[in-house]
């Protein structure tokens, strides 16, 4: 099977959409510190059919419901809660989409604290302490079948430059998202710092952002050139971190697609408050235009 890097190299590829947002449009609580996390536990059945839905809406990357699992949130549990999710993906892409791929997801340190903080980049770690963080949950994942690593959410330089160590020499594939508003990290770095930094590390196929607004998008990619683009903003709304709801109106639109292309994005797909309709509308608009070259 051809490797995603490789793909990339031809064509732009579809990601999922918001897998917590799919869960919860299908009745489950998701409002515990675990969020979908906590499914892999509680209902494993649910966190597979989820992705299967969004390989049939059009979607070719899984990403896994890893992202907010470490020992702080479940202690000893946690390697398994990590390996079962990657299986769970692989069960889906295997039954529904054979020639898709599985990307483990790699949440920021702020998500495992459930504060927010991701969208703060304001943590109580430095570079080794945010190392030592990511070491074993990226040393779990490697091994547990994935064929790309979703580092993603990421709001400060710090944390880029403690995953890229960790990442560097691995050997696995990867892609890092930056969590940003208006080119700059949530910390308040230039994104463009975090891409050069990726750069020089040969594991890391694509760079960009998610769980940013659908129009901020463009302000926080690198342009054609070094590395392949990857983007999934979310809806467009707030998230309340206190409250745990996503707050504002909606504003994704499909039809962005094409810009994103034009400015280096390469793997495209949808984040929170985003579902199977948006994948199928992102997939539609990708063969459309592959229809027009």
């Amino acid at each position: 099977m051809e490797s995603l890097a490789e793909t990339l190299s031809r064509r732009p590829v579809v990601l999922d959409g918001g897998l917590a947002t799919l869960l919860e449009a299908h009745g489950h609580d998701l409002s515990s510190s675990t969020w979908s996390a906590r499914l892999l536990q509680d209902d494993p059945g649910a966190v597979q059919a989820a992705h299967a839905e969004y390989y049939r809406a059009g979607a070719e990357v899984a990403i896994s419901a890893s992202y907010q699992v470490s020992e702080i949130g479940f202690g000893a549990e946690a390697d398994g809660l990590l390996r079962d999710s990657v299986q769970l993906a692989r069960r889906a892409r295997d039954e529904v989409a054979p020639h898709g791929w599985v990307a483990a997801s790699v949440g920021p340190y702020g998500a495992a604290l459930a504060d927010g903080s991701e969208y703060t980049g304001r943590y109580d770690l430095d570079v080794a302490g945010l190392r030592a963080f990511h070491r074993p949950r990226l040393d779990v994942l490697r091994e547990a079948g994935a064929d790309v690593l979703a580092v993603e959410t990421l709001p400060s330089l710090a944390e880029v430059e403690a995953v890229l160590a960790e990442l560097d020499g691995s050997g696995h594939p990867a892609w890092l998202a930056l969590t940003a508003d208006g080119g700059r990290t949530r910390a308040g770095e230039p994104v463009a710092e975090a891409f050069a930094m990726a750069a020089d590390v040969a594991e890391v196929v694509a760079v960009g952002v998610n769980c940013v607004p659908p129009s901020g998008v463009l302000a926080s990619l690198d342009g054609p050139g070094r590395l392949p683009g990857v983007v999934y903003p979310n809806s467009g709304q707030t998230w309340d971190a206190e409250a745990r709801v996503w707050v504002g109106e909606p504003g994704f639109d499909p039809t962005d697609v094409e810009a994103w292309l034009a400015a280096g994005a390469r793997l495209v797909g949808g984040c929170c408050q985003t579902g199977p309709d948006d994948v199928r509308a992102i997939a539609a608009s990708l063969e459309s235009l592959r229809g027009e070259r």
